[in-house]
Order: C-alpha cells, then sequence, then structure tokens
C-alpha cells in the first residue's frame, strides 16, 4: 500500500510577502507547517518555495541533475539585520547515516548529502547561508515552534 502525504496547494494569507513565480505547492504536513510560518511570522519579509535550481552530481546513478531546495526566506532576525537562507525540509531519518533506518533511507542521505554540498557551495557564492529543517526543529514536544 502506498504512503499518504498531505500534498496541496498554499493559500496565501499575506501575498505580499510570497516572492515565487508559481503557486507554493506542499509536500508534506512538516512543508505546509513551514510555509505557515514563513506566510504568518512578522518577522518573515518575504519567501518563495521552490524557486531556486542548483546543479549537482546524483552519487547513486553518476549523473548531472537538478536540485531545487524547498524554501527560500528573507528575514529581519533579533538584531534588525536582514538575512537570507535556502532550506530544505526532511525527515530527521534522511538527514544522516545514523538516523537512517533503512537501505532506502540509506540511499536518500547519500542523494542529500551530495544536494547539500551542492546548496552550501551555491549558496556561500550569493553570501547566505543553507539549512536543513526536520520535523524537530518543526515541532518541540508535539506542539509547533
Amino acid at each position: 500500500m502506498a504512503r499518504k502525504f498531505a500534498q496541496g496547494k498554499f493559500t496565501l494569507r499575506h501575498p505580499e510577502k510570497y516572492a515565487g513565480k508559481k503557486e507554493p505547492t506542499y509536500r508534506s504536513g512538516w512543508e505546509f507547517t513551514f510555509m505557515q510560518f514563513c506566510d504568518n511570522h512578522p518577522n518573515v519579509i518575504q519567501w518563495a518555495s521552490e524557486s531556486i535550481s542548483i546543479p549537482y552530481k546524483n552519487p547513486l546513478t553518476g549523473k548531472n541533475t537538478i536540485y531545487v531546495p524547498d524554501f527560500f526566506m528573507v528575514y529581519q532576525d533579533k538584531r534588525g539585520k536582514r538575512r537570507a537562507e535556502l532550506i530544505e525540509v526532511k525527515p530527521k531519518s534522511q538527514t544522516t547515516m545514523e538516523n537512517a533506518r533503512s537501505q532506502r533511507d540509506k540511499a536518500a542521505v547519500a542523494v542529500n548529502y551530495a544536494k547539500w554540498e551542492a546548496a552550501t557551495a551555491w549558496c556561500k557564492q550569493q553570501g547566505i547561508v543553507f539549512r536543513v529543517v526536520t520535523e524537530q526543529d518543526i515541532y518541540q514536544q508535539g506542539k509547533k515552534k
């Protein structure tokens, strides 16, 4: 039986903050929750979903392909400084080999490492930060952050 994930089009409450060219689409409940955060948080100045393409080499196939991180976000930090980040939302089981629970997770981690290495290099050139966000970052003790 196929897994059923939360998927759909996100309805913007603050469309003036959305910088993407296409309608934001979430592919998990975690992405949906992150979109709500970006749309509603007063310190988020601008955000976009799946708006940047970064070339990378897939370590499993050896082929050059494209990685599209989940989010781009510009926000004002606690000190009032404007910051920009490229963000990937991933289950913790797909972030490190230690967290991988299956062979499938281990393969996903290997591909993710290649994607994230390319994203980190791209972000460094742009003067921004790349970050991976997991369910632990989004939820704390069953409550949204």
